[in-house]
């Protein structure tokens, strides 16, 4: 039996590639791939039982919103990103903030979730970049799905993720997915 853990924080990526399986990041964005590879890495070396990302499972949540309308697709994104960078957690213990930090977005992160403390919810979705978005998920018409896929894919080459799992696909966002990645 396989065992996969739910990790993102670099403990317990770590951890994970100590001991585990796989791992299902809640996001991640391929061109900062190392963000999770490495503690995966590190713990991967720990064991010391030969194992190699090759061996192992890196499973990013990635969220999908297809449609024409690029701004709405995203505006489908941000409630989700915005409770957990800014709601989940205490301000001083908030794990899904931090890994907003380590993929760049220091400043949006501390905003979001001062927004979102203060009861301002509408103000911390507003706050949500469009380019954190759009690294982590696949938003927008049909060609642009295609076309952020090569960036999964190419991730894949080198086992720096072994699956993606989807989040809120309709039937027609896989039907595109499956056709670009098959």
């Amino acid at each position: 039996m396989k065992i996969y853990t739910a990790s993102f924080a670099p403990a317990g990526l770590r951890t994970a590639g100590e001991v585990a399986d796989g791992v299902l990041p809640f996001f991640m964005a391929p061109e900062k791939a190392e963000a999770i590879t490495a503690p995966v890495l590190e713990g991967i070396a720990k064991a010391g039982d030969g194992k190699t990302l090759a061996d192992f499972d890196i499973v990013p949540y990635v969220r999908v919103a297809l449609g024409d309308d690029l701004a709405g697709c995203r505006d489908k994104i941000r409630p989700q990103l915005a409770l957990y960078i800014g709601g989940m957690g205490a301000r001083s213990k908030n794990y899904y903030n931090d890994l907003a930090k380590r993929l760049g977005y220091e400043a949006s992160a501390v905003e979001i979730q001062d927004h979102f403390l203060a009861g301002r919810r509408r103000e911390a979705e507003a706050a949500v970049p469009d380019a954190l978005i759009d690294e982590t998920s696949l938003v927008g018409p049909k060609d642009r799905i295609k076309d952020r896929l090569e960036a999964w894919k190419e991730v894949a080459k080198d086992h720096r993720i072994g699956t993606i799992l989807l989040v809120g696909a309709t039937p027609e966002a896989l039907r595109v997915v499956a056709e670009a990645v098959l």
